[in-house]
């Protein structure tokens, strides 16, 4: 009796003594997957003294843009140019149906021909003095007359083809083969983008610091991409409704990028200093929903949490903070690339 009981009781102590193995060894597993240390450098944030700025917006133009038409009306038979495409100066864009032109032209040649020489056989006449004068002016009218009407029918059928007067892209095709369009109907936009001008507004209480010539940082936020350009032009007269100047600013363009209509940020450095909360450009990452932030070390500089940040201006590779941090903190420069909220790091090297 006593043996069946110890052996019942060997079997329920089992399973558990074996779940406590188990789970020391989970333990030990656990103890063995805490995360590893990452390798980071960081930056103390502090003031600094960056130049004055002046941030403006605006928007890109084409150094010449042209809206083209036809000089005469009529139904539109070809047309040779896509958007997009690059055109040089003289290539054929589009053609209208120009046989009514033509039956015009022949019909002025023919009495061009029928006037010459009526005048031809009564100069004649007038030479041997049998033409009055006033008889002879007034052929001599008609002929001129004659020929204009010409010229006139000649140009209409030229007129028939539209020719690129600029090389340039061209930015809009606004008809269709088989549409009838008007005299002097704008159907293509064209534009030279070797170079581009940023129009900006700028406020009258910064314009006194806008100087032609100066050099100026231009963001397109659709490329992504930050231009150096220069100020081309800064205007004398406020407009009366806002109470702005306007300024351009000319970017070279080779690759055809940036494109009339797209929006631009504007910075131009002034003489004039002034101090700032910076912290290095590539210390600051961009998360999923826009949001803007850096990886503080805490202050035993064992662990980096996330912190949400506003910044400001751009003074080369410093970034203007406008809150979020104070002066003293320290921030992962490098190494973001394996960091979370609160992941322990190992300092390469301190400020």
């Amino acid at each position: 009796m006593l043996s069946n009981r110890s052996t019942t009781a060997c079997r329920l102590l089992f399973p558990l003594f074996a779940l406590c193995i188990a789970g020391g060894c989970s333990s030990e597993k656990k103890k063995d997957k805490l995360p590893e240390a990452q390798q980071v450098a960081v930056r103390t944030v502090r003031y600094d003294t960056v130049s004055a700025s002046v941030s403006l917006s605006g928007n890109v133009e084409g150094m010449q843009t042209l809206r083209l038409g036809f000089m005469v009306a009529g139904r539109v038979s070809h047309i040779a140019v896509e958007e997009g495409q690059s055109i040089q100066k003289g290539a054929l864009l589009a053609s209208l149906d120009d046989s009514d032109y033509r039956i015009g032209l022949e019909a002025a040649e023919g009495k061009l021909l029928e006037v010459e020489d009526k005048y031809n056989r009564l100069k004649m006449m007038y030479d041997r003095n049998s033409l009055s004068e006033a008889d002879f002016v007034q052929v001599k009218a008609g002929l001129q007359q004659a020929r204009a009407q010409q010229k006139l029918r000649l140009k209409n059928v030229n007129d028939t083809r539209l020719y690129a007067p600029i090389s340039g892209v061209l930015l809009k095709k606004g008809v269709s083969e088989g549409e009838v369009i008007d005299k002097g109907m704008p159907v293509f936009g064209l534009a030279d983008i070797d170079e581009v001008k940023v129009n900006a507004a700028v406020p009258e209480n910064n314009i006194n610091q806008i100087r032609m010539d100066q050099e100026a940082k231009v963001n397109i936020p659709a490329l992504d991409t930050v231009y150096t350009g220069k100020v081309t032009e800064v205007g004398l007269a406020a407009e009366a409704t806002t109470r702005t100047y306007n300024a351009k600013i000319t970017l070279q363009n080779p690759r055809h990028r940036i494109l009339p209509g797209m929006i631009a940020e504007i910075r131009i450095n002034t003489p004039q200093k002034e101090k700032a909360l910076t912290i290095p450009g590539s210390a600051v990452q961009r998360g999923a929903d826009n949001t803007t932030f850096v990886y503080v070390l805490d202050g035993d500089k064992k662990r980096v949490f996330r912190r949400n940040i506003s910044v400001g201006k751009l003074f080369g590779e410093q970034m203007e903070v406008t809150s979020g941090l104070r002066e003293g903190e320290q921030i992962v420069t490098e190494g973001q690339q394996k960091l979370y909220d609160g992941t322990p790091v190992t300092l390469n090297a301190l400020p």
